[in-house]
C-alpha cells in the first residue's frame, strides 16, 4: 500500500510544482521575521551549500545557456535565501552567542578558532567574489546582451529567408524566432541578475561588521563578558557565519560566470575542457621539458619537479599514441564507409569516356623523377613546357597527367595522345645521356643508345664522367631534360591534335578581353567554333604559331565573306601572317633560301588537282608521283645539308595540294607560296625541281 501512496504524492507534487515553489519563497520571507532554533538553521545552511553545488554542476553539464534559462530568477531567490539565513544567524549569534553546529564548525575548525585568520579569509573570499567573478560575469553578460540585441534583426531576416525559400517549415521558423527572443531575454536578465550577486557580497560584509560590533556591545555591556572573551566569541561566530554564507555565494557566482562565458557548443563543459586541453600533445612535451630544466636549478624542489616532468611527458606520449590510433581508426572507417557506399551505388560509367588530351606513363624506376623529396624536378619542368608552348605556339596545353604503369619496362615511358600511345622512350636511371652535336663518331665510355627525340646516336654515361665529357665537347643532359625535350617536340608535332573546341573557345575569350570587336565580328555570325578550329589546326599542323590571334581573327572575318572553305580560309590567313611565316625560315644571314618548282611541273600539278570531301589533292600516275617525290626529296636533302632546313617556294594555288602530296614522305618540308613572302626579304633560289624523269 505505501507504494501507491508515494506515487500519488509524487504525482501531486509534479502537478502542483508552482504552488510548492511559491510556498518556498514565502517561507524564505518568513525566515526573516520568525526566529528559528539552531538545529533548523543547521539544516537550512546545509541546504544552501547543497543548492550552490547543484547549480554549479548544472552549469558545467549544460551545452548552451538556454538550457538553464531559469538561472537569473534562481539567482535572485538564492540571494534572498542566503540573506534570510544571515538574518536568522545574526539573531542567534547576538541573542544566544550560539548559532548551531555548522557555523561553529566553520568558526573553529575551518579557520582554527583564530578570528583574525578567519576575518582575513572572509575578506579574501568576498573580494574574489565581488571584484573578480561577479564583475567579470556582469561585463560578459552585458556585452552578450548588447551583441545579441544588435544581431537580432539580421537573424530574424535569415529565418524569414529560410522560410521563404522552403528550407524550414512554419513551426520551425516560429520556434527559431522564439528561441532567438529567449536568448536575448536571457542575456539581458543575466546582465541585471549579476547585480544581485554584487549586492549580496556588499551585504555580507556589512552584516559581518554589524555582527562583530553588535556582539561586542551585547557581550560586554549586557552579559558582562570580558572584552577579550567577547571578541573571541562573537568574532569567531560572525566569521563562521560569513564563511557559511560566502561558500554557496561563491559557488553560485562561479556558476553564473561559467554560464555566460560559454558559447553554444555540442558538449558540456567537462567534455569540452578535456577535449580541448588534450588536443595539443606537443605543448605537454614542451611543458615537461621546462619542468625538467626547472628541476635542475639547485634551489628548486627537485623530486616534485622531476615527478611532474615525468608525469606530463607520459601524458603527452599517451595522448600522441591515442591520437595516432584514433586517426588510423578514423581513416579506416572512412575507407570502409566509402567502399560500402560505392558498392551500394550504381557504377558511374561516365568516367570511362573522359580521356586526357595528353598523358605520360612511366615505369616504376622513373617515379623518383616526380618526387621533389628525392630531387625530382619533372613536375615543375612540365609547367615550364606548358609555358613554352604558350609562348612559341600560342596554344593552351592542359595540365599533363603523369601516372606510373607497372606494365611498362622499369625504365620506360610513353606519351598518350587522346588515350592512345603515340610515342615512347627509355631512360636509364643513375646515368646521363651524352650526345655529340658534331655528329662525329667517337669512342665514348658508355652504353650506346639512341636519343628518343630525334633518334640521334647517344650514350648513357655515369655521373662521374659528366664534367669530363662536357669539356671534350659533348652535350650531357640529365633524365628529366631528355624526357622534357622529347615531350616538347612531341607537343609541337601534335599541337593540331591537342587543339580542341574548348581550347579554341578559351583562346577566343582571351582575345575578347582586349580586342572584343574581332571576336564579336567573327563568331558566331560568320564562322562557327568548329570552322575556326579547323583553320587553326591547319596552321599548327605546318608549324605556324597562333600568337597573333588578332591578325588571324581579322583575316578569317575578311575571308569568310568570300568563302567558308577551310582550305581557302587557311591560305587567306597564311597570307596575312606573311611576316611571321617568313621569319620562321630565314637563314642567319636574313635570307630566305628556297627550292622552286619548274613552271611545267607546277602546271602538271595544277592540271591533276581534284576536289574531294577532304580538300583538294593532286591525282598523279603512281610512277610519276613516286619520281617527283624522289626528286623533291633529293633537292631537300641537299638543302638541309647546306642550310639545315628545306623550303619550297611555289604559287598559291599549288602550295596546299603540294603540301598534302609530300607531308607523308617529307613531314618536315616547308612549303611557302609567293603570297607569304614579305617584300623586303631577300629570296635566294638554291635548287629547282623539274618534271623531267
Amino acid at each position: 500500500m505505501p507504494f501507491p501512496i508515494q506515487a500519488q504524492l509524487r504525482k501531486r507534487l509534479r502537478t502542483n510544482t508552482d504552488l510548492a515553489i511559491a510556498g518556498l519563497i514565502v517561507g524564505i520571507i518568513l525566515m526573516i521575521i520568525i526566529p528559528m532554533p539552531p538545529q533548523a538553521l543547521d539544516v537550512l545552511l546545509s541546504v544552501s551549500i547543497t543548492l550552490g553545488l547543484v547549480i554549479l554542476l548544472i552549469t558545467m553539464f549544460t551545452t548552451e545557456p538556454l538550457q538553464f534559462s531559469v538561472f537569473p530568477a534562481l539567482l535572485l531567490v538564492t540571494t534572498l535565501y542566503r540573506l534570510a539565513l544571515n538574518i536568522s544567524s545574526t539573531r542567534l549569534i547576538l541573542g544566544q552567542a550560539y548559532a548551531g553546529k555548522v557555523i561553529d564548525a566553520f568558526g573553529h575548525v575551518v579557520v582554527g578558532g583564530n578570528y583574525i585568520v578567519g576575518f582575513i579569509v572572509f575578506i579574501i573570499i568576498t573580494v574574489i567574489q565581488f571584484v573578480v567573478i561577479t564583475s567579470g560575469a556582469g561585463r560578459v553578460a552585458e556585452v552578450a546582451a548588447r551583441f545579441t540585441l544588435d544581431a537580432m534583426p539580421g537573424k530574424q531576416m535569415s529565418i524569414d529567408a529560410e522560410f521563404n525559400a522552403g528550407l524550414i517549415s512554419e513551426p520551425e521558423a516560429r520556434e527559431k524566432r522564439r528561441r532567438l527572443q529567449r536568448e536575448a531575454d536571457f542575456f539581458g536578465a543575466m546582465d541585471g541578475a549579476s547585480k544581485f550577486v554584487r549586492g549580496d557580497a556588499i551585504a555580507g560584509v556589512i552584516i559581518t561588521l554589524v555582527n562583530i560590533i553588535g556582539g561586542l556591545a551585547i557581550g560586554v555591556l549586557q552579559k558582562g563578558m570580558p572584552v577579550a572573551e567577547a571578541v573571541q566569541t562573537y568574532t569567531v561566530l560572525t566569521i563562521g557565519d560569513g564563511l557559511v554564507a560566502q561558500v554557496p555565494a561563491v559557488l553560485i557566482s562561479t556558476a553564473a560566470g561559467i554560464l555566460v562565458t560559454r558559447a553554444t557548443s555540442d558538449a558540456n563543459f567537462g567534455t569540452e575542457l578535456s577535449r580541448q586541453f588534450t588536443a595539443f600533445p606537443k605543448i605537454l612535451y614542451l611543458v615537461a621539458g621546462i619542468l625538467f630544466l626547472l628541476a635542475l636549478i639547485p634551489a628548486m624542489p627537485h623530486f616534485v619537479l622531476f615527478l611532474l616532468a615525468a608525469g606530463t611527458g607520459l601524458v603527452a606520449y599517451q595522448l600522441s599514441r591515442a591520437r595516432q590510433r584514433s586517426e588510423f581508426s578514423r581513416q579506416e572507417a572512412l575507407v570502409k564507409q566509402q567502399m560500402q557506399e560505392k558498392s551500394k551505388q550504381p557504377e558511374n560509367v561516365t568516367t570511362y569516356f573522359q580521356v586526357d588530351p595528353l598523358q605520360i606513363e612511366i615505369g616504376y624506376n622513373l617515379i623518383p623523377l616526380t618526387d621533389e623529396s628525392q630531387g625530382g624536378d619533372l613536375l615543375g619542368r612540365l609547367a615550364a613546357v606548358r609555358r613554352q608552348c604558350a609562348l612559341e605556339l600560342g596554344i593552351y596545353v592542359r595540365p599533363i597527367r603523369i601516372r606510373d604503369n607497372l606494365g611498362l619496362p622499369p625504365n620506360g615511358y610513353v606519351f598518350k595522345l587522346r588515350g592512345e600511345q603515340s610515342a615512347s622512350g627509355e631512360l636509364l636511371t643513375g646515368y646521363y645521356l651524352a650526345m655529340d652535336p658534331t655528329g662525329e663518331a667517337r669512342d665514348v665510355p658508355g652504353i650506346p643508345t639512341r636519343e628518343p627525340t630525334f633518334g640521334l646516336p647517344a650514350w648513357w654515361v655515369p655521373a662521374g664522367e659528366k664534367e669530363r665529357l662536357e669539356r671534350s665537347g659533348l652535350t650531357v643532359v640529365d633524365l628529366s631534360t631528355v624526357l622534357v625535350t622529347h615531350l616538347t617536340e612531341f607537343i609541337k608535332a601534335n599541337a593540331h591534335v591537342l587543339l580542341g573546341r574548348q581550347e579554341v573557345k578559351e583562346l577566343l575569350e582571351a582575345v575578347k578581353e582586349k580586342d572584343p570587336a574581332v571576336v564579336e565580328e567573327l563568331t558566331p555570325d560568320l564562322l562557327s567554333l568548329g570552322e575556326i578550329q579547323k583553320v587553326l589546326q591547319n596552321l599548327l599542323k605546318e608549324g605556324i604559331p597562333l600568337r597573333d590571334l588578332v591578325t588571324i581573327g581579322e583575316a578569317l572575318a575578311d575571308g569568310a565573306r568570300m568563302s567558308k572553305d577551310p582550305d581557302f580560309l587557311t591560305e587567306h590567313v597564311r597570307a596575312a601572317l606573311a611576316r611571321t611565316i617568313s621569319r620562321l625560315y630565314l637563314s642567319p644571314q636574313n635570307k630566305l633560301e628556297v627550292i622552286t618548282l619548274h613552271p611545267k611541273l607546277e602546271q602538271l600539278i595544277v592540271d591533276s588537282l581534284q576536289q574531294t570531301q577532304l580538300g583538294t589533292y593532286p591525282v598523279l600516275e603512281p610512277g610519276l608521283a613516286r619520281k617527283i617525290l624522289e626528286k623533291i626529296k633529293a633537292a631537300a636533302e641537299k638543302m638541309i645539308q647546306r642550310t639545315g632546313k628545306a623550303v619550297i617556294l611555289c604559287s598559291p594555288r599549288v602550295r596546299l595540294p603540294l603540301k598534302r602530296f609530300t607531308e607523308r614522305s617529307l613531314p618536315g618540308l616547308g612549303i611557302l607560296s609567293l603570297n607569304e613572302i614579305v617584300p623586303n626579304i631577300e629570296v635566294e633560289v638554291v635548287g629547282t625541281v623539274n618534271e623531267q624523269t
